[in-house]
């Protein structure tokens, strides 16, 4: 393998906590068929067919975890934790957090269109990395993998607030308590482009009402929004600032 492919795989490894027998495998992971397309002569393959079995690999091992960490919930609870993890921004959003896209082989029209921030196509990926650790590492492997990139995902699972929608529950809560709509503002960015976290500020009628962190935006929000809630619910009134 070329040294640069070499780099490539092993920075896969690095982020991923684990090492491949058979590199090759771990490249054929990180390669979209646009660049396959355009370097015919390498004679690579693309990663589609890894990213099938990969589909059913995540959620095999999410149900399993999933199973372990609500022993208590029904099968349609779990259904819909297992679905708010392995959709596709779910698992875009887990592929952000190690930056896959910038190890992934792309060709140049995918480049230049963005393809590696692509929520579609850095999902698809992850699944295809799943899917060469299951063939190497069988399904403890896969295991091990999913509890590390998974970890704060599996945590609010068993806290029970992954598939609550605390903002919904406050735009109602505020326009029917407070007779006005709620605000998010992000008040600080912290870590490096792939590992940030978010701070969020919600305000009711210009006063703050809540304030939580995330590894992206949207968890953020959800954060104040149940500190909101919590406040409206015992009295209305804005924190002390």
């Amino acid at each position: 393998m070329d040294p640069a492919e070499v780099e490539r795989v092993r920075a896969l490894e690095a982020k991923l906590g684990c090492a491949f027998l058979q590199p090759e495998r771990a490249l054929e992971a990180l390669t979209h068929k646009s660049f396959v397309n355009e370097n015919r002569a390498e004679g690579c393959a693309d990663n589609e067919r890894l990213e099938f079995l990969g589909d059913a690999v995540i959620d095999l091992a999410v149900s399993h975890k999933l199973m372990q960490l609500c022993p208590d919930a029904r099968e349609g609870r779990l259904s819909r934790l297992r679905a708010s993890l392995v959709n596709e921004e779910g698992l875009a959003r887990v592929a952000r957090q190690i930056d896959l896209g910038a190890l992934l082989r792309l060709g140049k029209g995918e480049e230049r269109t963005g393809g590696r921030d692509k929520s579609s196509l850095v999902a698809d990926a992850l699944e295809a990395v799943l899917a060469a650790i299951f063939l190497e590492q069988g399904f403890e492997g896969v295991l091990a993998a999913v509890e590390r990139l998974f970890g704060d995902l599996f945590e609010r699972a068993r806290a029970g607030t992954l598939d609550a929608d605390y903002k919904t529950a406050l735009q109602e809560q505020a326009q029917a308590v407070l007779h006005a709509p709620p605000r998010y503002r992000v008040v600080a960015e912290d870590g490096p482009d792939h590992a940030k976290t978010f701070a969020v500020e919600v305000l009711i009628a210009g006063e703050a009402f809540g304030a939580g962190e995330g590894r992206n935006k949207k968890d953020a929000e959800q954060a104040a929004a149940k500190q909101a809630l919590e406040r409206i619910a015992v009295g209305s009134a804005p924190p002390e600032r």
